[in-house]
C-alpha cells in the first residue's frame, strides 16, 4: 500500500479525517493538561511550562486539528498525511530496533483498540530476532495488575482489561524489571501513560495518540517521546489491519 492510499483509507474508516472525538474534548483536554491535571500528564516530565497557545499551535501542527479558535464544538480533525508521516518515522525506528535485536516492551492503555496492533508488532518483532520484554505478572495495583496479553502489557480490572491514561502501570512495570533484576527495555512501543512516563524515563519510546492525547505530542516536541502518531485510537480493531501491515512493511518485517 502507498502513502496516499494508506492516507485515503484511513480517512474513510475516520482514523484520520473528521474523526469521533469532539471539539469540545480536545480543547478541554488542551486546558487539564495545562493544569497538570493528573489524568492527562501521561507521566510527561515537563522542563518548562507549557501555555494553552502553544498547546494549541503544536496540536494543530502535529494532528491537524483545527486552529480556528472560534471552532469550539462539533467534530474535529485528524490529518491522514501527519499520521502517515509520522506511521513512516515509527516504522523506521522499529524496523532498526527489530534488526538489532533489542529488548521491546509493548503496553496499551486502549485495549478495545490497539491491543492487536501491539501484538501483531509485537509477534513480527519475536519472530524477527527481537526480545520481547516479559513483565512479571500477579502483581496487584490499583485495585486492579499488570498482565500481559500477546507480548503486550494491559491493566486488568474486575474481570477485564481498562482504559487508562496513567503512567502508573509503566512505572510499576519498570519497578519490577529492576526489582527481578531483569534488564529494562531499550525501546517501548505503547501509547497514553504507558508512552509518556516511558519516555520520560529516558527510554526511547515510540507511540500512538490521538487528538485529545496533547501530552504526548508535547513530550514528542521536548524531545523525549520518539515518535508520536496522531491518530483515532479507539475504533474497531479489525480497521488498523491496513495500518499495521504498511508499519511492517515500511520496517522491512513483511
Amino acid at each position: 500500500m502507498t502513502p496516499n492510499e494508506l492516507a485515503e483509507y484511513l480517512d474513510s474508516v475516520k482514523i484520520t479525517g473528521r474523526v469521533a472525538t469532539p471539539r469540545q474534548d480536545n480543547l478541554k483536554h488542551m486546558r487539564w493538561f495545562c493544569d497538570g491535571n493528573e489524568h492527562l500528564e501521561f507521566g510527561v516530565q515537563l522542563s518548562r511550562e507549557w501555555t494553552f497557545d502553544e498547546v494549541f499551535d503544536l496540536m494543530h501542527e502535529k494532528v491537524g486539528t483545527s486552529n480556528d479558535l472560534e471552532l469550539q464544538e462539533g467534530q474535529d480533525t485528524i490529518s491522514a498525511e501527519k499520521c502517515v508521516a509520522a506511521l513512516d518515522r515509527f516504522a523506521t525506528v522499529f524496523g532498526d530496533a527489530v534488526r538489532a535485536r533489542k529488548r521491546i516492551l509493548f503496553a496499551t492503555g486502549h485495549p478495545a483498540g490497539l491491543l492487536p496492533v501491539h501484538a501483531q508488532l509485537a509477534d513480527a518483532a519475536e519472530k524477527a530476532g527481537a526480545v520481547v520484554v516479559r513483565v512479571p505478572e500477579g502483581n496487584r495495583f490499583l485495585e486492579g495488575d499488570i498482565r500481559q496479553l500477546f507480548g503486550v502489557l494491559v491493566w486488568h480490572q474486575h474481570g477485564g482489561l481498562a482504559h487508562t491514561h496513567y503512567p502508573h502501570q509503566m512505572k510499576l512495570s519498570l519497578e519490577l524489571l529492576r526489582e527481578r533484576g531483569l534488564e529494562l527495555p531499550e525501546l517501548v512501543v505503547a501509547d497514553h501513560g504507558y508512552a509518556g512516563y516511558a519516555a520520560s524515563q529516558g527510554i526511547e519510546t515510540i507511540g500512538f495518540a490521538d487528538c485529545n492525547d496533547p501530552g504526548l505530542f508535547v513530550s514528542e516536541a521536548e524531545g523525549q517521546l520518539r515518535v508520536a502518531v496522531p491518530l483515532d485510537d479507539n475504533v474497531c480493531p479489525g480497521l488498523y489491519e491496513p495500518m499495521t501491515r504498511y508499519i511492517l512493511e515500511r520496517a522491512e518485517l513483511l
